[in-house]
């Protein structure tokens, strides 16, 4: 039995399940990354909610793993050399488990490099940018008469897409036939984009086909449609 009482997150979200990766986490786009990828893998976990509307994100518990106060965060009780590792960073986390678990990473050299630059591009453009076009457009941005900041997101978020188009064609998933972490990583915030945003109309959604095919065989995988309700909302 692993014993994770050195880890002060442990005593605000007490592991039923000691022997087993914890997941501290929200279904967010950042968020479901990771239970997906769990999902994908099969490899045993147990998610804990971490409650934005109770600021939890903000607790001395949460920022005792992430500093950063963001999700998600995990605590794998049988990390490097058997020792517990706790991490944060959802790209960190998705390199870290599909390593691990010898899945949803390509073997080889350049492939592996290849994928992580995607991952890479996902994490310092799409999430970025995406999510202020939703600030600006659904949230308390949208009240802002001068529409120019929505705007320059609108552009940048519709050139996003027509990268991710180009890329898409004559492929079934980013890196071909292998479904990997990069899309993984992706398409969840493609789906969060045109849904919980509400700005398909916006961005252009139906000019990009082959991004639209994707993300539908995207949520039609089993693991994909397990992973975005993990974990549950209280």
């Amino acid at each position: 039995m692993h014993d994770l009482s050195a880890f002060p997150i442990t005593a605000k979200w007490p592991a039923q399940r000691p022997d087993v990766l914890q997941l501290y986490s929200l279904p967010t786009p950042n968020g479901v990354k990771v239970s997906i990828l769990l999902e994908e893998t099969g490899l045993p976990y147990e998610p804990h909610l971490v409650d934005f509307g109770q600021n939890d994100q903000t607790s001395p518990a949460f920022l005792s793993l992430n500093p950063n106060n963001k999700i998600p965060a995990i605590l794998d009780p049988d990390g490097p050399g058997g020792q517990p590792l706790a991490l944060f960073e959802s790209g960190a986390i998705l390199v870290y488990l599909a390593e691990k678990t010898g899945q949803c990473i390509p073997t080889d050299a350049a492939g592996r490099y290849e994928t992580l630059q995607w991952l890479m591009w996902q994490m310092g453009g799409v999430g970025p940018m995406f999510g202020q076009l939703g600030f600006f457009h659904k949230f308390a941005g949208k009240d802002y008469e001068d529409k120019r900041p929505r705007d320059r997101y609108v552009a940048e978020s519709k050139r996003l897409l027509a990268v991710l188009e180009q890329r898409l064609e004559g492929r079934d998933w980013i890196m071909g036939t292998a479904f990997t972490i990069a899309d993984i990583a992706v398409l969840p915030w493609v789906r969060n984009l045109v849904g919980f945003y509400e700005a398909r109309e916006l961005v252009g959604f139906d000019d990009f086909p082959e991004v639209q095919r994707v993300l539908a065989a995207f949520v039609a995988r089993p693991a994909v449609a397990r992973g975005l309700e993990i974990p549950k909302r209280a």
